[in-house]
């Protein structure tokens, strides 16, 4: 990858191992579950968190720590002469501004992207940047790219309950138990930013249909030119229901013949921790 490091957090769905296939390095992302710290990928499984979660244990999300992230990037500008820095969306947590803040004191040698994505669609801008950085970048000029390029992409999640937004405070116990007892499956999405409510539908199949009509909606007007231009590819992701998930990838191949393949990875915990078990999501996304 030449004279640039690329640099994100595990709620790209990058583990460790794929890190290491593909030259790039991950920051594990810190939970405190029951008071005890994990690291996702690290001391944390999908499985584990998921088991956890099943039993109603208290998680709760961190970010890393100042001292983790400048000894990381310390030790990295001693091989390279400059560090790309790829966290999560900055409207999902605050760990984007604090890394922002930190890297200020690194004269511009580390660049820290905020192109609001998370999951695939974060994976996709890494992919860019080690491209970007294959072509000779500099640091300052893929994190410009990358944050010119960070709206051209869409999420799109339906959830199996909504246990976890009730526990949230993004909807009332009220709301909760209505929807329950209706079937109701919320459809959100991330535009950008933070996650905000799309539609609400009854039953996973119809919450499927929407999805999948929102993202060729998506084709057809936002990214027309992109998908002219062959630039756009769709992804899925899950959390903790692997089956569900290939099934739905196979329905979205069906629906979108002119694509394929579309990937399916573990949705970010991070993410997980406020949705829970059996969530879907499809996301559009245009590559450099």
């Amino acid at each position: 990858m030449g004279k640039i490091a690329i640099l994100t957090d595990s709620n790209s769905g990058i583990t460790q191992n794929m890190g290491k296939e593909m030259g790039i390095f991950v920051i594990p992302m810190p939970f405190f579950i029951n008071e005890e710290l994990y690291y996702e990928d690290i001391t944390l499984t999908q499985e584990e968190f998921y088991e956890k979660l099943k039993n109603d244990f208290p998680i709760s999300t961190s970010q890393p720590s100042p001292g983790d992230l400048c000894d990381l990037w310390e030790k990295l500008l001693q091989e390279y002469e400059g560090v790309v820095y790829i966290p999560m969306s900055s409207g999902l947590s605050a760990s984007c501004e604090a890394a922002s803040g930190l890297a200020l004191d690194y004269d511009g040698k580390v660049q820290v992207v905020n192109n609001q994505r998370i999951s695939v669609t974060q994976r996709q801008s890494v992919l860019d940047a080690i491209k970007l950085a294959e072509q000779g970048r500099t640091a300052a000029e893929i994190k410009d790219i990358l944050e010119k390029e960070k709206f051209n992409a869409s999420i799109y999640i339906t959830l199996e309950t909504l246990k976890y937004l009730k526990r949230g405070g993004r909807i009332t116990p009220a709301a909760a138990a209505i929807g329950t007892v209706l079937n109701l499956k919320p459809v959100l999405q991330i535009q950008g930013e933070k996650l905000d409510a799309f539609s609400k539908v009854r039953g996973k199949k119809q919450a499927k249909k929407v999805m999948m009509n929102a993202v060729r909606k998506d084709l057809e007007t936002r990214f027309e030119k992109d998908m002219q231009e062959g630039r756009m590819i769709l992804q899925g992701a899950y959390t903790g229901n692997p089956e569900e998930a290939e099934e739905f990838r196979q329905e979205v191949l069906e629906a979108f013949p002119e694509f394929s393949e579309c990937r399916m990875d573990p949705l970010s915990l991070s993410v997980a921790c406020h949705i829970g078990y059996g969530a879907l999501a499809l996301t559009c996304t245009k590559v450099l």
